[in-house]
This record gives C-alpha cells, sequence and structure tokens, in this order.
C-alpha cells in the first residue's frame, strides 16, 4: 500500500539549495546517525517498518525529523570522496538515494508524512524479510565496510561467509575481475549493496 505525502507542494528555491547543501557537503560528524541512537541495532526497534520515499535529497533532513520526534529509523550511508574548491572530502551520502526505513505505530507513519519530505510511504507486505536483509546491511555498515550499490537484482548462486567479521552472512555471488562481491538485497526496493569478500570465506548454499 502506499500512502500519499499529506501536504503538496515542491521546496522553493531556497529551500532546494539548503537541502542540496546538507545532502553532500555535510562533513561525517554533522550527519544524522545511520540508525537511531536509542538502540544498538534494528532489532531493538518495535512496531511496523515503513519505507519513506522522499523527496529529492530530503533522507537527511528526514532522518533528523524521524530522530527528534523519537521515530525509530534506519538510513543506510556510503562513505563517498568528492573534491569541492581543489581539496578532497570525505561525505556520506545514501546508499538508497530517496529512501529511508522506519518504524513504529501507525502515528508514526503519520509524524513522517507530516514532514513534508515524503513522496509517500510504502507499506511492507513481508516484515521478516524486511528486517533480515536490513539486519544484514547494517551488520556490514557499523563495522565500516565499504559497499557499492547493487546495479541489478538479476543474480546467480547465493553463498555463504564462513568466517570473519561478516561470518553468516548469505547472498547471491556477483563476481568482478578477480573479486568476489556478496549481494545483500533489500526485495522491497529492489536494491542492494555489494560486499567485497575473499573468495576463500565463501561456501556455496545448496
Amino acid at each position: 500500500m502506499v500512502h500519499r505525502s499529506l501536504r503538496n507542494g515542491a521546496p522553493t528555491g531556497t529551500e532546494s539549495a539548503r537541502s542540496k547543501t546538507n545532502h553532500a557537503m555535510l562533513k561525517p560528524s554533522q550527519n544524522p546517525p545511520m540508525l537511531s541512537s536509542w538502540v544498538s541495532n534494528i532489532s531493538d526497534l518495535t512496531g511496523r517498518w515503513w519505507i519513506a520515499h522522499t523527496k529529492a535529497r530530503q533522507e537527511k533532513a528526514l532522518a533528523r525529523d524521524l530522530h527528534e520526534h523519537g521515530v525509530g529509523y534506519f538510513l543506510p550511508l556510503r562513505e563517498k570522496v568528492i573534491v569541492s574548491g581543489g581539496r578532497k572530502r570525505r561525505v556520506l551520502n545514501p546508499l538508497f538515494p530517496s529512501y529511508v526505513f522506519f518504524c513504529g505505530d501507525p502515528e508514526a507513519c503519520r509524524t513522517a508524512l507530516a514532514t513534508n519530505r515524503l513522496c509517500q510511504t510504502i507499506d511492507v507486505t513481508d516484515q521478516a524479510e524486511l528486517v533480515t536483509e536490513l539486519l544484514a546491511l547494517e551488520r556490514v555498515l557499523s563495522q565500516g565496510a565499504i559497499v557499492e550499490p547493487l546495479a541489478t537484482m538479476t543474480l546467480g548462486r547465493r553463498y555463504r561467509i564462513t568466517s570473519g567479521p561478516f561470518s553468516g552472512l548469505e547472498g547471491p555471488v556477483v563476481r568482478v575481475g578477480n573479486a568476489s562481491k556478496i549481494a545483500l538485497k533489500i526485495s522491497a526496493i529492489a536494491q542492494g549493496a555489494l560486499l567485497e569478500i575473499e573468495a576463500g570465506l565463501l561456501e556455496p548454499i545448496d
């Protein structure tokens, strides 16, 4: 089920410029936390999960609003190096542009919509699948692993990581040159992330 935003209207030119600055130029320390600060991991959040489809470059602002209102959320972020004014800067950008995952009761959904930062909310039918997939992604990102967006959902055989910090994680494996990368899918938005892993740490799942 899709819920439309409670308010209509595009941001003004000033708001648009400010949101672009917030999105691309914040120092890592100035970003909202990827996960609500009052929990240690996604499994600590209770309630129903929704997916917020945000207006352009509103992911971080929405995360701040949800945090201020006590609504649990998860905003996957990845580090990127940009060049500005001849200087290199590290920034954290959303791994999935225009998507924020949040959790709670129907009032939490209304709170998200009332921020005027959403195009719509997406109701998640398979709650267990989403939580499992988000937990795997959170585990990887919280340990500072470098990931890249998954370009396609057409993948091959599934493998399991047998040892190391990500032992037990499962997913299809993509091979790029000599590198093996395991795919961490988020099925509800048909997107995902790729984590490079040593081939020797992978075992096929029958």
